[in-house]
């Protein structure tokens, strides 16, 4: 169980997190990036590199690491947030996200970013990839884990289901599929694009054991990780109700927020709001 000091590193780090995708984005002329679905996955981002997995940034390849896949991809300057801090690459590189030669794309390249596990642009790959990897975990009789964060748009693919499908079947308890449920993608609604209904009753009936948790309480998240930990030839998904753009007022909620720039002021608002929130 983490400790209130945990707790408490796993919440600044949310908070730093947030603040480096700002200054990804922020508000300079022509600058776009993918703000809501990065702020909605920060408190699970932080809580699994800075409480939960065993990571090597000295050598990001290491055989004994935990694995984790950003499947919705297009949130990944949250991922590379976390990276940077944990001294994968120099903090330098977040300046240069999305700049031709860089080595901070728009969408993960493990062929160019220390600490990514994979090439994840395309949405509904993620899981595929992931189930493939704790598979090969169990041959070699590791105890590592892998985690892959999807999101709630992204799960209409059909790829996700033949994934979650077959990872139940093979008894894959060394995986945790974290949904970030934040009920808004690209274009409006979830519900108004593609309505999956129940969707922890649909985890369930594939044959996943489901935790529900709020994905902002940062004690929530890594209770839900530890008791992944116990869970016995079953996958586990964490179903994480959150909200897009969580803890700046004019983005929270709204499908604009997707993907898009910030002007100056509006940076400037986000950056004051971020830094006095409240963490939960």
């Amino acid at each position: 169980m983490a400790t209130q000091e945990q707790i408490k590193k796993v919440q600044d780090m949310a908070r730093t997190i947030r603040l480096h995708v700002l200054d990804m984005i922020g508000g300079k002329e022509g600058k776009v990036g993918h703000l809501g679905g990065s702020f909605s996955c920060a408190d699970i981002m932080a809580a699994l590199y800075f409480y939960k997995m065993r990571v090597n940034p000295q050598n990001p390849k290491d055989p004994g690491r935990d694995r984790m896949l950003m499947s919705k991809g297009h949130a990944v300057l949250a991922q590379y947030a976390a990276l940077a801090e944990l001294g994968y690459f120099p903090m330098e590189e977040l300046q240069h996200v999305k700049c031709c030669g860089a080595m901070l794309q728009g969408h993960p390249d493990m062929t160019k970013t220390p600490g990514i596990e994979a090439n994840t642009g395309s949405l509904g790959q993620g899981l595929s990839l992931g189930a493939g990897m704790a598979a090969g975990l169990k041959l070699d009789k590791s105890d590592r884990h892998v985690y892959v964060i999807m999101g709630d748009g992204e799960i209409a693919e059909g790829q996700i289901w033949e994934a979650a499908m077959w990872s139940a079947e093979r008894k894959l308890d060394n995986l945790v599929g974290i949904l970030d449920c934040n009920k808004v993608q690209a274009t409006g609604a979830v519900k108004d694009r593609m309505d999956s209904g129940d969707l922890m009753a649909k985890w369930k009936a594939f044959g996943w054991h489901v935790i529900e948790i709020d994905g902002h309480k940062v004690q929530d998240i890594c209770d839900a990780l530890d008791a992944a930990d116990k869970v016995k030839d079953q996958p586990v998904l964490i179903f994480a109700n959150t909200v897009k753009g969580k803890y700046v007022s004019f983005a929270e909620g709204r499908s604009e927020f997707h993907n898009g720039a910030l002007t100056k002021e509006q940076y400037e608002q986000a950056v004051r709001e971020v830094k006095s929130y409240i963490a939960e």
